[in-house]
């Protein structure tokens, strides 16, 4: 269970999901603030995207989604610039319930969304894990080519993994985050894939034609 008030460090194209790993480097002097404060603390900072349109206030309280998730600082380096880079482990999905303008930062209100894998829910991303697999490919736009999956990762983390390391869109990241569940993340996901191989397809020159 997260705090009812998470530090909140809203991003363009960033979105972090639950039990994955992300790096960040913090340059901007109230998100150092909001860094050192969490370092004192209790370590963890909530990650949430900003809504397109966000760069006419930047600087101020741009429109964000109101789910994000939770990460805890696993590593941090101040610099002699003052500046940090940090590691976030990814803990657990929240709803912004609103805000309060009590620090330089943003800190939001929140609630605290449970993604519980029962047996059946498990049972599903088993079955799907295959055809998963196989989506991932160096033919898709943005994939690494020598991406590998490890055999003992967990299913539910795989999804999660891929979800935010394959090269979608900042909003298709929030979408899936935004999914009832894993089973639904890993069945949007699968779905995501299976387009973008579609379309990647498409656009591949046909012998013949001129």
């Amino acid at each position: 269970m997260l705090p009812l008030k998470l530090p909140i460090f809203p991003l363009p194209d960033v979105v972090l999901f639950p039990n994955v790993f992300l790096p960040l480097h913090i340059f901007e002097p109230r998100y150092r603030e909001m860094v050192a404060d969490a370092i004192s603390g209790d370590r963890i900072v909530g990650m949430v995207l900003l809504k397109p349109g966000w760069e006419a206030d930047y600087e101020g309280r741009p429109p964000i989604y109101p789910i994000g998730c939770a990460g805890l600082i696993t590593h941090a380096e101040r610099l002699q610039t003052g500046r940090y880079n940090i590691i976030l482990r990814g803990l657990e999905k929240f709803r912004i319930l609103g805000e309060e303008p009590s620090h330089a930062y943003r800190v939001g209100i929140v609630e605290t969304v449970n993604e519980p894998v029962g047996d059946a829910e498990h049972g599903g991303i088993r079955d799907q894990r295959r055809r998963l697999e196989a989506l991932i490919v160096p033919s898709i736009e943005g994939a690494t080519a020598d991406l590998k999956v490890p055999p003992a990762m967990r299913d539910e983390d795989l999804v999660n993994a891929l979800a935010q390391h394959l090269a979608f869109e900042p909003v298709e990241k929030q979408a899936l985050l935004e999914c009832d569940g894993t089973l639904a993340r890993c069945n949007s996901l699968i779905d995501l894939l299976e387009m973008k191989v579609m379309v990647a397809r498409s656009a591949w020159p046909t012998r013949g034609t001129h």
